[in-house]
C-alpha cells in the first residue's frame, strides 16, 4: 500500500488530477483511481508510464515507498517487486537516494518471458546490464542485442525497450543505473 500512497503524493505534488495524470499517462482514470486505493497492483510498464512523468525510475519509486534510504541495505532486506502482468521479479541491490546518481537492480525473467517499455524514465539513462545467468534477448530503440551469461552491455535510454528471455532457461541480470 506504500508504493499506491506515494504515487499519490506524487501527482497531488504536482497538482494534477485523476483526469490530468490520465492525459498525460494514457492510464484510464478508473485504473489510477483503483492504483492509489489500492485496489490494483500496477504492471510495470503502468509504473515506467507514471516514473517517466514525475521524473524517477521504478526502483526509485520502490525502495522511497518502502522508506529504505540508508548506505547499507543487506540482502535480506532488499526490496523486491514482482509484476503482475508478466510476472517478472526484480530486486533493489543498492539504496537509492535523493541526489544520488546511480543504482543497481537484479531481475529475473522466466523463459520465453517477455517485457516492455515504451519510454525510458529517465531520458538520458545510462544503463550497463550485466548478464549473470541465460541468456537475453534485448531490443533498445529498434537495434537488437543478444546478451549472454557473463556479458556486459552499455546502453543509453531514450525510448522504447523490449527484454525477451529466449529458449527453455530463465535470464538473471544486474542493471546498474546512472542518472543524466
Amino acid at each position: 500500500m506504500e508504493m499506491e500512497r506515494r504515487l499519490a503524493e506524487l501527482r497531488r505534488g504536482r497538482g494534477w488530477s485523476l483526469e490530468e495524470l490520465a492525459d498525460r499517462s494514457g492510464i484510464s482514470r478508473a485504473t489510477l483511481s483503483r492504483i492509489e486505493r489500492g485496489e490494483l497492483s500496477p504492471t510495470a510498464a503502468m509504473l515506467t508510464k507514471l516514473c517517466s512523468l514525475y521524473g524517477w525510475t521504478l526502483s526509485r519509486l520502490i525502495a522511497d515507498a518502502e522508506g529504505n534510504a540508508p548506505s547499507l541495505v543487506r540482502a535480506r532486506d532488499q526490496v523486491r517487486w514482482k509484476d503482475p502482468e508478466s510476472g517478472y521479479v526484480r530486486r533493489s541491490v543498492s539504496p537509492p537516494g535523493a541526489g544520488l546518481k546511480g543504482e543497481m537492480v537484479e531481475v529475473w525473467l522466466r523463459p520465453g518471458m517477455k517485457v516492455s517499455f515504451d519510454t525510458s524514465p529517465i531520458p538520458g539513462l545510462e544503463h550497463h546490464l550485466w548478464m549473470l545467468e541465460g541468456t537475453l534477448d534485448l531490443d533498445v530503440e529498434g537495434t537488437r542485442f543478444r546478451v549472454r551469461e557473463g556479458d556486459c552491455l552499455r546502453y543509453v535510454l531514450k525510448g522504447a525497450t523490449r527484454f525477451e528471455c529466449p529458449g527453455k532457461k530463465g535470464a538473471r541480470y544486474v542493471i546498474a543505473m546512472v542518472r543524466p
